[in-house]
């Protein structure tokens, strides 16, 4: 078996259940040198946490939180925290959401039912720098080229400015170019530019298929609406 890391760790758990908090601190403490794991139960609060301390080492996060909706969380919280190690735990585990998890930025996914030694699994797989996934999962789109273009543009919704996001949030409110510029107080040609940009960034070659893609992962949820 592979030796624990001697490091200090730290960790955050994103979880709403206090009790469900609690034993995933355990876990963690089992399975490596964790010195600082620190809870919250809503992702505004993660946000802030993140906010203010971008070190940590691990984030336990669940998708199903009571400000947040489906992958919503994740994006947001893979783009407040870029490097940071981030592993699901989630009893939404079906193929398509782990498949859609792993699209959008996670580094791996646990059930909320597994054992102790699952997490450990997940623990030395992630820090090695590979993906987790549990036993039996299968990719639900196995080698259908037809299907990987809109999946891996998933991921790359954090890859949008704040700008660019606002405008994706105003293009799938069904409006035009000229309304999104009066919306921004910025010229039609900037749209323009945005919105080729946020196209090339999701791998998409229309505002439809952009559209389609941002409801998908339920992003519209995630985009600044204070304009």
């Amino acid at each position: 078996m592979r030796d624990i890391p001697t490091t200090e760790l730290t960790a955050l758990v994103v979880d709403d259940h206090p009790l469900f908090c609690d034993a995933l601190m355990l876990t963690l403490r089992s399975i490596a040198n964790f010195a600082e794991i620190q809870t919250v139960g809503t992702m505004d609060a993660a946000l802030d946490t993140v906010g203010t301390n971008t070190e940590f080492d691990l984030i336990l996060l669940d998708l199903n939180l009571p400000d947040v909706n489906g992958l919503d969380g994740l994006v947001r919280l893979r783009t407040a925290a870029p490097k940071t190690t981030i592993l699901i735990v989630s009893s939404m585990a079906d193929n398509r959401m782990i498949c859609h998890a792993l699209k959008a930025g996670a580094n791996g996914f646990v059930p909320k039912h597994s054992q102790r030694a699952v997490f450990r699994k997940a623990f030395d797989t992630v820090r090695e720098g590979q993906s987790f996934v549990p036993d039996g999962y299968i990719d639900p789109h196995g080698q259908d080229s037809t299907r990987d273009a809109p999946e891996d543009a998933l991921s790359r919704l954090a890859l949008l400015t704040n700008q660019q996001a606002r405008i994706l949030n105003l293009i799938c409110e069904g409006k035009l170019n000229k309304q999104i510029a009066f919306d921004l107080s910025i010229a039609e040609t900037t749209v323009k530019a945005h919105v080729t940009a946020i196209m090339r960034k999701l791998g998409v070659h229309s505002r439809t298929q952009a559209v389609l893609i941002a409801q998908e992962a339920r992003f519209n949820r995630v985009l600044p609406s204070d304009l």
